[in-house]
């Protein structure tokens, strides 16, 4: 995730949370972290997306429903498959994405 302390502090922040949800594998790639249970329901990415002014340090969570959530925070949502929601949060320290 880079040698940011930022990044660093949201990615403790959010591995902690998933290890609250119960038993996972974190798999670590080139572009992301990802949790599987079994299969895949969260990843943390650098926010590389074109056009985007991401403030520095940020990172974005991508997590999977089975149905559309609605919130301010989540940026993007789509429905790759019927009844399977990705939503994609940008996080920027890590206390944003317990916001409510």
């Amino acid at each position: 995730m880079g040698a940011q302390p930022e990044r660093t502090a949201i990615f403790e922040a959010v591995e902690a949370a998933v290890a609250e949800l119960g038993e996972s594998a974190m798999e670590v790639k080139r572009s992301q972290i990802s949790w599987k249970a079994p299969r895949l329901f969260a990843a943390l990415s650098l926010p590389l997306r074109v056009g985007r002014h991401w403030p520095e340090g940020a990172l974005v969570l991508t997590f999977g429903l089975g149905r559309r959530l609605e919130h301010p925070r989540i940026f993007q949502a789509a429905e790759p498959y019927p009844g399977r929601w990705t939503h994609h949060v940008v996080l920027t320290c890590p206390g944003t994405w317990t916001e409510r």
